[in-house]
């Protein structure tokens, strides 16, 4: 597999590697995954360094202590009180088709209780799609949520890919999983896994774990299933485990997108915006590196939810890793939609407050205000529509030259951020689904 690449690592994530190391150096765990190609250890042993609870939640790739990571190192529960450490494939790379097409639903006009476009936790999400009836289009059966929370795994066995391409075999004890919500039809019982962000990235066990569970309890199809959730868009990706026995042969059957319906963006809407918003100043903040917008938009859900958050729970909690967290964070913050509360902790400002309070529609068009009232953004949507045709990196980098950015200080970084306006631009365009 090779070296990969070395992580900013987070405050958080560097006293988990510092704990890590010493359990590592006092039960010699790399010296016995070489030898024997694993390791037992129970909650206990880790419990004297810090919480166990805390130290093997790492829900994504990223997440991984540095010494598992660069030694391709993964962790499984494998009873309610221990966990087996190995050179495992434990993650499932998530790749998102973008030419499939995106189905739209109607909302329930009754429905007061829940409000559709101000969606910032997984049972929320959850709730909403089941209310749509696109759980039930998902499924492609009539259904009802008959599970959810915290269950015992019960007891079964299953062999898992190394990074050799051997496998190991693991006996599972009642080991604690989690269903963020099960639901049933006449023919099948679907599993999902939620998250209200994209990612690159989830942990097979997620869906395993609940998928042993249950295909020995009911007589029926059992339907893994992950979704994501940003940008107003469901993204559900279902999955079959082609042999039940082996944790890695999770194939993917199908994605399916779906938004609920309301009022269009047109065109004529973001000309209006473009020719009409009035400039700010350029903040003294770096220039925006942050070539996914859908991320800022991702951030900026996590902090209505939460209210205030540093950079280091949002890389340990969330599908974003440090380098992401401090770009995304610092990007809302030149769009004057977050700011800093103390050093390395965030929160929505008034404007960001009042722009995700309101609906679809209104909301991104008020987001694409904020961006296009940067001259530079402007400048290069102008072009862009002038032209009829995307600008090339050196187009774009000349524009931005032009408009003395702060912290920029060679045409190298001009050209790297130069993506980042390019994609924003596009965001907005894309608006018009």
């Amino acid at each position: 597999m090779g070296v990969r690449k070395r992580r900013t690592k987070t405050n958080y994530n560097r006293i988990v590697d510092v704990e890590w190391g010493k359990i590592f150096d006092k039960y010699n765990v790399l010296k016995e995954v070489n030898k024997t190609g694993y390791f037992n250890i129970t909650s206990k042993q880790i419990n004297e360094f810090k919480e166990a609870r805390l130290m093997t939640k790492f829900d994504f790739e990223d997440n991984l202590p540095d010494l598992f990571y660069d030694n391709d190192l993964s962790i499984l529960p494998i009873t309610r009180g221990s966990y087996i450490i190995g050179k495992f494939n434990a993650y499932e790379p998530l790749k998102y088709n973008n030419k499939i097409e995106t189905k739209k639903v109607s909302f329930p006009s009754w429905i007061q209780s829940i409000d559709y476009k101000n969606l910032y936790s997984e049972s929320a999400v959850l709730n909403c799609a089941n209310v749509t009836n696109i759980l039930q289009d998902v499924l492609g059966e009539e259904l009802v949520q008959t599970i959810s929370g915290r269950m015992s795994s019960s007891s079964f066995e299953f062999k898992i890919k190394s990074i050799d391409n051997n496998y190991k075999e693991i006996k599972i004890n009642n080991s604690q999983c989690e269903i963020d919500g099960g639901y049933e039809s006449i023919n099948k019982l679907m599993i999902v896994e939620a998250k209200n962000s994209i990612t690159k990235d989830f942990l097979i066990r997620q869906l395993y774990y609940p998928y042993r569970l249950w295909e020995k309890k009911v007589k029926k199809v059992i339907v893994p299933v992950f979704l994501t959730y940003s940008n107003d868009i469901y993204s559900f990706f279902i999955y079959k485990f082609k042999d039940p026995n082996i944790y890695n042969s999770l194939e993917l059957v199908e994605q399916k997108n779906y938004i609920i319906q309301e009022d269009e963006i047109e065109l004529n809407d973001i000309l209006n915006i473009l020719y009409n918003v009035k400039f700010v100043e350029e903040p003294k903040i770096p220039f925006p590196q942050a070539d996914t917008f859908e991320r800022v938009i991702d951030l900026l859900g996590i902090l209505v939810e939460i209210d205030e958050i540093s950079i280091d729970d949002i890389s340990l909690n969330y599908a974003f890793n440090k380098r992401q967290a401090q770009y995304y964070s610092r990007a809302a913050m030149y769009l004057g939609l977050a700011e800093n509360v103390n050093r390395g902790t965030v929160q929505l400002s008034k404007l960001g407050r009042s722009i995700m309070s309101k609906r679809g529609k209104h909301k991104n068009l008020s987001i694409a205000k904020c961006i296009l009232s940067h001259k530079t953004f402007n400048d290069v949507m102008r072009k862009y529509i002038e032209k009829y045709e995307p600008l090339t990196k050196e187009e774009v980098s000349k524009i931005m030259q032009s408009n003395n950015l702060f912290g920029i200080d060679s045409i190298n970084t001009y050209e790297r951020r130069a993506q980042t306006v390019r994609a924003w631009v596009d965001w907005i365009l894309d608006l018009q689904r």
